[in-house]
């Protein structure tokens, strides 16, 4: 099932890569150029999902530190209890 899904979003990419060949001017910090548009929109996008998965990481990242911490706290506190 997840392999057709696939496969219709390539499809629909190659379809909207094909119809939107315009070239259009690019300028990032000083650097410039010229793309088709459609290029520079899947680059865009790319570089949105791309931020986006290096914030949801760190969160998770630290969410984890956060349960370690606390569960070896939590192990302290019972040995101490123990005693």
């Amino acid at each position: 099932m997840a392999l057709i899904f696939f496969a219709v979003v390539l499809v629909l990419l190659l379809i909207f890569i094909v119809q939107n060949t315009a070239t259009v001017p690019i300028n990032y910090l000083g650097a410039t150029g010229h793309l088709p548009i459609s290029v520079a929109m899947l680059l865009s996008a790319v570089g949105g999902v791309l931020l986006a998965a290096s914030a949801g990481t760190m969160r998770i990242i630290q969410l984890r530190r956060r349960l370690r911490r606390s569960e070896h706290d939590r192990g302290r506190s019972e040995l101490r209890s123990h005693r």
